[in-house]
């Protein structure tokens, strides 16, 4: 009798921060409300069989914001227990936003942006907040 466990499937996920840079010359990023888990974060999704994660991360982005990105830097990553008890990671790069607009859908009916304290404030989970408070000491201001 084989008494091995089998190791806990990881649902594996990929976003993005996007960004602009605002009339002030301030940098503002993208948050999404997801009226499902009523809460705000940053556009992310679960990887297609074959996908990488950095294209996960451009197609999630692309499909919850309607914004084309550019990946610009590596963000980090985050694990955690999701509301269904799975194991959950997340890795994320910034994105400079290049073009398109945000229109309401099913997954996203909200999109916000805000200079980086505001979003903080904003933002639902620690974990995302720790993101974005990573990368206030590695952007400058404008």
């Amino acid at each position: 009798m084989n008494s091995s466990v089998d190791p806990v499937k990881v649902i594996r996920s990929a976003g993005g921060i996007p960004y602009r840079l605002a009339g002030d010359g301030q940098r503002e990023v993208a948050l999404i409300h997801r009226p499902s888990y009523d809460d705000w974060t940053f556009p992310k999704g679960k990887l297609e069989v074959g996908e990488e994660p950095e294209q996960a991360a451009l197609r999630e982005v692309a499909e919850e914001t309607g914004f084309r990105v550019r990946l610009a830097d590596a963000a980090g990553s985050t694990s955690y227990v999701d509301q269904r008890g799975r194991q959950k990671t997340a890795r994320y790069w910034t994105m400079e936003v290049l073009s398109g607009e945000f229109a309401a859908n099913a997954e996203v009916d909200q999109l916000r942006w805000l200079p980086i304290q505001q979003a903080l404030h904003l933002l639902t989970y620690d974990r995302d907040r720790s993101l974005l408070d990573a990368l206030q000491g590695k952007w400058p201001i404008g």
